[in-house]
């Protein structure tokens, strides 16, 4: 099965206060692949869109399990990631802030429809916080809004 997660109105190039009391600069998002994150989007960009493929099978509480590369956690617990990375006083990248995509929380009759339609499933979500940070942590319906496309 195909997912597509879509974000929108992301939060800008830099953000802060960091610990330290500076700004992080040159925000980033991307897709988490293991220890990687691909796919990086900047933080001022209009919109954000990754496609990953994920084997789908029979949960053990009647709902569906997915796994792949870019899929984390256990059964029932399993989500994707999204990272949030600036470029450190060295100009490398680092992460700053992770947003988790719970899959548990899917309705299983939309993973139901998509993997017996051969269609994708999709996640819409808002890629600020109410405090104007990039999201992160868990991210649940309603923020992130899960349909068949």
């Amino acid at each position: 099965m195909i997912i597509q997660i879509r974000g929108h109105d992301l939060p800008g190039r830099s953000c802060g206060p960091t610990p330290e009391g500076g700004t992080y600069e040159d925000v980033h998002v991307g897709l988490a692949r293991g220890n990687e994150t691909i796919d990086l989007v900047p933080g001022d960009a209009d919109s954000a869109s990754w496609e990953l493929e994920v084997r789908v099978k029979d949960g053990p509480d009647g709902g569906f399990d997915c796994t792949g590369p870019s899929v984390f956690g256990t059964p029932g617990e399993r989500h994707l990631g999204l990272r949030w990375l600036a470029t450190g006083d060295d100009g490398s990248p680092f992460v700053f802030r992770a947003a988790k995509l719970r899959l548990n929380d899917i309705d299983p009759d939309l993973t139901r429809r998509a993997v017996h339609e051969g269609r994708r499933l999709l996640a819409s979500l808002g890629l600020t916080d109410e405090q104007g940070w990039p999201r992160c942590a868990s991210v649940r319906p309603p923020l992130v809004e899960w349909s068949v496309a």
